[in-house]
């Protein structure tokens, strides 16, 4: 019988009785240096587990003769030693002793209620898993870390990403030791620090709170700096296509507006500034959306955005008609909302359209060919960079498909 017995920080002080009692029987301990040497002065046979397909076979060869103890960190079967030993050892020959995780000791060091939690591992594993939780936006995030993927390198991925929203870093140092440290920062205050190799990362998305930069480009406003819905930090048109958005729409002075599904306003923002003395409607069904307008309006000091409470088409037909039309979302009324935005539309507009889905492209254009209306399809495949250790890769957005339909 093989027993894996999980160890803190503290050592031995910390192990129950019974844990403790498993460990005097054993005539072969096996573990890291730093869990033997809690054991000193242990006359059993000691295995360094250094290469783990050597000392596995070692295992092995003592089963039928020793009581064999394996020690590892916190709990074997969470990110540890368990899932290795149980792709070795038939299960009937293991025993699992966790001792209280490195993850549970930060949350309860922080107080904060872990049941929602997302816990992943980064120790000697790439980025991606944690670059898909931060873009939805998930709070909060347990990451265990290597030198590699350090807190420092958290950091600069969260200013590399350009997240909608911000996160506060709680770096937990040799929890259960004597020398346990916690430091709270902000990404900046994070980036080039070094901090202990045993550590955990607990990252806590904060209320949205956007930055203002001291100059706003004329275009292209970073994503972080508008407000979004605390829920669904990541539910806004991202940058790169608003860009590309704005350059169909090909707005003029004094044009008449629409922004169908406008959710935070961050599309209807970029045209209210881009032209001034046009009037952008800006039509959302959510109370929560048409707040985010409101305040996004606000925040970057523009009065031209007419905020409308409503389901469309109902909402479309007791404003002016549009000489440009941005469509965001239209729900389960797409071909609806589509015949009233090209039935409104004044001489020489334009509608045009961004798409997530197979299903809606596909509805959109069978209506146009119905319809026998000229359109183009622009679709968009972006990635932006992001850091891997010393290097840098590419992490991509959601593509998009942008119809367009007038001249």
């Amino acid at each position: 019988m093989i027993d894996a017995i999980g160890v803190g920080l503290d050592g031995a002080s910390g192990l129950s009785a019974a844990a403790r009692r498993l460990i005097s029987e054993a005539t072969v301990l096996v573990g890291s240096d730093r869990h033997l040497n809690y054991f000193a002065e242990h006359p059993a046979k000691r295995l360094v587990l250094n290469d783990i397909s050597q000392t596995f076979q070692q295992i092995s060869n003592c089963l039928d003769s020793d009581a064999i103890v394996i020690l590892v960190s916190g709990d074997p079967l969470f990110f540890g030693l368990g899932r290795l030993l149980l792709g070795y050892f038939p299960a009937e020959q293991l025993r699992f002793h966790p001792h209280v995780s490195s993850i549970q000791l930060a949350f309860s060091r922080l107080k904060l209620p872990w049941q929602d939690a997302r816990t992943i591992s980064v120790h000697g594993r790439s980025f991606d898993r944690l670059v898909e939780l931060l873009q939805k936006g998930e709070s909060p995030i347990a990451v265990l870390t290597d030198p590699v993927h350090s807190p420092s390198a958290i950091a600069h991925l969260l200013q590399q990403l350009d997240l909608p929203s911000t996160y506060q870093l709680y770096i937990c140092e040799n929890l259960g030791g004597m020398d346990e440290r916690i430091h709270t920062c902000s990404w900046k205050e994070a980036i080039g620090r070094t901090f202990a190799a045993l550590n955990v990362t607990i990252l806590v998305r904060q209320p949205s709170q956007p930055s203002t930069a001291s100059v706003l480009p004329i275009i292209g406003i970073p994503d972080g700096q508008f407000y979004s819905f605390a829920d669904r930090p990541g539910l806004i048109t991202k940058r790169e296509v608003r860009l590309l958005i704005l350059g169909e729409l090909g707005l003029s002075e004094n044009q008449t507006i629409w922004d169908i599904g406008a959710g935070t306003g961050s599309v209807a923002v970029e045209m209210a500034r881009l032209s001034p003395t046009s009037r952008i409607y800006a039509i959302e069904k959510t109370a929560a959306g048409i707040g985010l307008i409101e305040q996004n309006a606000r925040h970057f000091q523009v009065s031209n955005i007419i905020s409308i409470q409503g389901m469309a088409p109902q909402a479309l037909r007791q404003i002016p008609p549009p000489d440009r039309v941005f469509i965001g979302g239209t729900g389960d009324a797409l071909s609806t909302v589509l015949a009233c935005a090209v039935a409104s539309l004044l001489p020489g507009g334009k509608v045009v359209m961004a798409l997530a889905t197979v299903e809606h492209l596909h509805e959109a254009i069978a209506w146009l060919n119905r319809h026998n209306l000229f359109y183009r399809l622009l679709q968009v495949q972006l990635s932006r960079s992001i850091p891997v250790g010393r290097f840098t890769r590419y992490t991509p957005l959601n593509p998009v498909t942008i119809l367009t339909i007038g001249e």
